[in-house]
């Protein structure tokens, strides 16, 4: 039969593979890894103005959610800390002075191995502050209740949104200086 004397090129998979791939071209990269190796508060502030000021509470309440996002690499090897920032204040809808007012800086420290280094930016500034985000909306919940108000609960943030945001408003910065005056 001439199907059976029928011979390929291509190799068997107990061969050895040249280094690189085959023709050399580069071996697909391995699926990004990150460990969270710790989380913590590193800074917390709750005021109840209200009450510090013997006003009481009356109307719907307006609140304010601003997020800001740092990322440093440690003296490990593979080790970055990320900090979520968060300033929350809380007024009645129509007013404004604050009712409430809370700055929580919350971080955590990651292995991350994996990343392109063209890529470890965005990765940090957005995979790493969604896993730190259910934590971190457990204490804005559980601060805002034990300071005499009703459960405050973040809505989700979108982290891809807030960093496309910024490298945008970067840019036009960077523009508006460029130019001649």
């Amino acid at each position: 039969m001439a199907d059976e004397d029928q011979t390929t090129d291509t190799p068997k998979t107990d061969e050895a593979k040249p280094e690189g791939g085959p023709n050399g071209a580069a071996q697909p990269q391995q699926m990004p890894q990150m460990q969270v190796l710790g989380q913590f508060i590193r800074d917390l502030s709750f005021e109840n103005v209200a009450v510090q000021k013997g006003r009481a509470m009356e109307g719907q309440p307006d609140i304010s959610v601003k997020v800001g996002l740092e990322a440093k690499k440690r003296s490990a090897e593979g080790q970055y800390e990320v900090a979520v920032k968060l300033n929350v204040t809380g007024k009645v809808k129509g007013a404004d002075e604050p009712i409430f007012a809370m700055e929580l800086d919350y971080a955590g420290v990651f292995a991350i191995s994996n990343v392109p280094e063209n890529q470890m930016h965005p990765y940090l500034m957005i995979e790493c502050p969604r896993m730190l985000f259910p934590y971190l909306r457990r204490i804005v919940s559980d601060v805002s209740r034990d300071g005499g108000f009703p459960p405050l609960n973040l809505e989700n943030i979108d982290f891809v949104a807030l960093y496309r945001n910024e490298v945008t408003r970067r840019m036009q910065a960077e523009t508006g200086q460029q130019k001649p005056s």
